[in-house]
């Protein structure tokens, strides 16, 4: 046995301090769902319902088939390079050392502020709850039970995961329960096709500008891939992962916002004409609809479901600055795993401390929601791209694939859509994400000024190791 495949066996035994193959299907979906959350179009809603003049279904509808050629794109991906690190680890496979770094660097933009985002709506809500408690206590508190959740151990992690995603499916079962026995016994507000064509004349125009919004709705099920080296069936069970998470979510956000569409006593001009009220639609849509109690409930469970959507992006995040750390593009002490718990200690604690700094410091401000809000998503989009980028480069090129249509066609038209939705994107996104890049380019530079030798792509697509994981 060759020292890299001996590497490799530890790595997948937890042997020499190697992760450890411990999650099944479920657990996977697990850690996708927490991370988009199953009730994402809650704080949406109003402003996709105003964009696209009343068909917010229809809306998540087109916005999970254009997803739909990331998760393929990611499936294919997986199987060819099942290693921790996902798109850091694609890039690297199919475009090169270069590319590789960049995606990584753009992909830490997002799992480091994602996180960041979810802790400070989780502080937001249950200050919103109990007014007495200041929210950057909350937001703080959030932080530290999540992080230690995450040090206990990916299973801990998963099994506590797993009863929070219960809880939020629970709540939105109730919703359903309650919005279908509301429109039996007294009707819907408005026509029931309404929600699939809007109000008036249908816009193609306007529902395709709403989708550039609602695609952010789904980012988090690209990290089920950071867990490929700790999934039971490995690349398999990721890409069935990644595949059927994006399914249910899709069907989730389109059940949820039928009904609150038909429950909607707001106009959508109305919510065009007053921005303020897009925020709070979907609330108000409950409150008229159904009653105040399911109010207080949703809020409730958005909270405690914020602060567990942040527990899976604070541990893809940590496997991401793991896998750059043990091929040499970070410090590699960020490449080790703690022998007791299995998980990649110091990476999390490093995450955690970028999560937490920027969550208090938003916290602190009367803006600080949408300051981070508008840079979050800038990273992931870019690093989609280079993941479909990915696909031709390792299929149609080096292997010298001839079916088009998923090595081709499929990543071609996923750039397509993460291209105008980048250009949709606010411009102070666009700028932070701009400089972003730009730094990453200069880190790049600099890596490659001092002569570092990272760890090579090998044949199989199977990067080879720096400093190894222990």
């Amino acid at each position: 046995m060759s020292s890299e495949q001996g590497r490799a066996t530890a790595g997948a035994t937890g042997e020499q301090g190697g992760l450890r193959r411990t999650l099944g299907v479920r657990d996977l979906m697990v850690y996708g769902l927490l991370f988009i959350a199953p009730m994402a179009p809650v704080g949406v809603y109003g402003v996709l319902a105003a964009k696209s003049h009343g068909a917010v279904a229809t809306v998540y509808l087109v916005a999970t088939v254009a997803m739909g050629f990331t998760a393929l794109s990611y499936a294919q991906m997986v199987r060819a390079v099942p290693r921790t690190g996902s798109v850091f680890a694609y890039a690297r496979a199919g475009l090169g050392e270069g590319p590789g770094f960049l995606a990584g660097w753009l992909a830490m933009l997002d799992y480091l502020l994602i996180p960041a985002v979810a802790y400070l709506f989780a502080g937001i809500a249950l200050n919103s709850l109990v007014p007495g408690v200041s929210r950057w206590v909350w937001t703080a508190l959030a932080v530290l039970v999540t992080t230690a959740l995450n040090l206990a151990g990916v299973r801990t992690a998963a099994a506590v995961g797993f009863a929070v995603l219960a809880m939020e499916l629970a709540v939105l079962a109730v919703f359903v329960v309650a919005a279908v026995v509301v429109l039996a016994r007294d009707g819907a507000v408005r026509g029931w096709w309404t929600p699939l064509t809007g109000v008036g004349a249908f816009s193609a125009g306007a529902v395709l500008s709403a989708v550039s919004v609602a695609v952010l709705s789904y980012l988090g099920f690209d990290a089920i891939a950071s867990f490929v080296e700790e999934a039971v069936g490995a690349s398999t069970a990721v890409a069935r992962a990644v595949l059927r998470c994006l399914a249910l979510a899709g069907l989730l956000f389109v059940a949820q916002t039928y009904l609150a569409a038909l429950l909607d006593p707001l106009d959508p001009q109305q919510l065009a004409a007053d921005p303020a009220a897009q925020g709070s639609a979907f609330y108000q849509a409950v409150d008229t609809g159904i009653g105040h109690w399911l109010h207080t409930l949703v809020a409730a469970g958005k909270a405690i479901g914020a602060a567990f959507a942040a527990l899976a992006g604070q541990a893809a995040a940590g496997r991401l600055l793991f896998a750059m750390g043990r091929e040499g593009r970070l410090p590699r002490r960020l490449g080790t795993v703690d022998r007791r718990s299995g998980v990649p200690r110091l990476a999390l604690l490093t995450a955690a401390a970028v999560t937490l700094a920027a969550a208090l410091w938003a916290a602190r401000r009367e803006d600080g929601l949408d300051q981070l809000t508008s840079v979050v998503d800038i990273g992931a989009l870019a690093a989609f791209a280079l993941l479909h980028a990915s696909v031709i480069g390792w299929y149609a090129v080096r292997q010298g694939s001839r079916a088009w249509l998923p090595h081709l066609v499929v990543p071609v038209l996923g750039i397509a859509v993460i291209v105008a939705v980048i250009v949709e994107a606010a411009h102070t996104a666009q700028v932070v994400g701009a400089v972003w890049a730009a730094a990453g380019l200069a880190v790049l530079a600099l890596q490659r000024g001092r002569g570092g030798k990272p760890g090579h792509v090998g044949r199989g697509g199977k990067p080879g190791h720096v400093g190894g994981a222990g």
